[in-house]
């Protein structure tokens, strides 16, 4: 992990030409440990790497996908037919004042000790984001969020190559389009872009949030009535080991992408008619109530594992290499040699399973690598 002092944008530049593998498995790389090979691999150290690699697949009409960290992503069994671009863009750059610390990361820097760097020097704001897998880059991405905390609550901007020009570009945090799980690398600009730095801005000698129920429910159990961040961070990761979220090679049951679904946000009299629904089909006690959380004007989110749960469906379920984990009804685990058309097709018996129960459509949080959800 390399700290500088500099807030300006340090330049990565290739000692070598960029050097393309081909064949090379894409499985290992990947948390569920699913997927074919890529047809050609480049690992990028550097945006002229990124913009090296454009140019190569664009001269050979090449398709090509970025690869992070491999935490939220469902790659095919036939694996990628272009160009992987593998993320390995290091870097720390961190600007300290009385009131604020601003925090420039490279796109390759392993997002969980990133995340405990900022808690150890009491930097606020990405604390109950511990333990989560991945890198630095994928954060923007999906609007990474958990324990009642968002990288779009910290984030300044977005350092970022155009895939189809290889220019770079910052896009300013109003511009990101951020919402629940999703910003505009997500959704209208998916695959346009590559992410090769993120600055955040944190809080020093902050207090920690602490706003989930679950959070506080896990503090007061430990006997912490004023908690540090430190005290946030390390219930986190062991609230998240405990559903078994925190990646594990001594835990068969973390060879998953964590959350497989997002927590439906809907209108509440939509949620009011889902209810009434689970009711209607015994999967739901006439004294018992859907949980619901504020979620805007009129509209409230509702627990995806909940709904699964009181869909019929339990933790454990398996349907041969692949099911749901014990510990908690939204993750999907590769048992061992399960195919990326297993999990597809179990991903799709749960959603159709949840729709048919109470009306509510879950919506899928990975990323299919040549293949499609629908």
């Amino acid at each position: 992990m390399v700290l500088s002092t500099s807030r300006r944008s340090t330049v990565y530049s290739r000692r070598v030409p960029l050097s393309i593998r081909e064949h090379v498995p894409l499985a290992p790389l990947s948390t569920l440990g699913i997927g074919g090979p890529a047809r050609f691999f480049a690992r990028a150290e550097g945006a002229d790497d990124l913009a090296a690699a454009v140019d190569w697949a664009s001269s050979r009409r090449c398709p090509l996908f970025v690869l992070g960290g491999g935490s939220n992503l469902v790659i095919a069994d036939g694996g990628w037919a272009g160009l992987v671009v593998h993320m390995a863009i290091r870097g720390i750059e961190i600007e300290e004042r009385p009131e604020a610390v601003d925090v420039a990361a490279g796109s390759g820097e392993p997002w969980d000790a990133f995340v405990g760097l900022a808690v150890a020097r009491g930097w606020a704001g990405l604390e109950c984001l511990s333990g989560i897998p991945g890198l630095v880059g994928a954060t923007p991405i999906q609007n990474v969020g958990a324990y009642g905390q968002e990288v779009a609550d910290t984030i300044l901007a977005v350092d970022a190559v155009d895939l189809e020009s290889g220019e770079p570009l910052t896009f300013e945090a109003r511009d990101c389009a951020f919402g629940y799980r999703a910003s505009r690398f997500k959704s209208r600009d998916q695959g346009r872009y590559a992410i090769t730095k993120v600055r955040y801005r944190l809080r020093p000698n902050a207090a920690p949030a602490v706003r989930y129920p679950e959070l506080k429910r896990a503090l007061e159990e430990g006997g912490v009535a004023e908690p540090s961040l430190d005290h946030v961070r390390r219930t986190v990761i062991a609230v998240r080991r405990r559903k078994s979220m925190v990646i594990d090679a001594d835990d068969p049951f973390s060879r998953s992408v964590g959350s497989f679904f997002m927590n439906p946000v809907v209108a509440s009299a939509v949620a009011d008619a889902a209810e009434a629904e689970l009711r209607r089909r015994g999967h739901l006690g006439a004294d018992e109530g859907m949980p619901r959380y504020p979620a805007g004007p009129d509209s409230v989110k509702v627990p995806a594992a909940w709904l699964i749960e009181h869909s019929g469906l339990t933790r454990g379920l398996r349907r041969g290499a692949v099911g749901l984990s014990p510990h908690h009804a939204l993750a999907i685990v590769n048992y061992g040699g399960a195919s990326a058309a297993e999990v597809v097709a179990f991903a799709r018996e749960i959603r159709d399973r949840v729709r048919d129960r109470s009306g509510l459509t879950l919506v899928p949080e990975p990323v299919f690598v040549g293949l499609a959800f629908d």
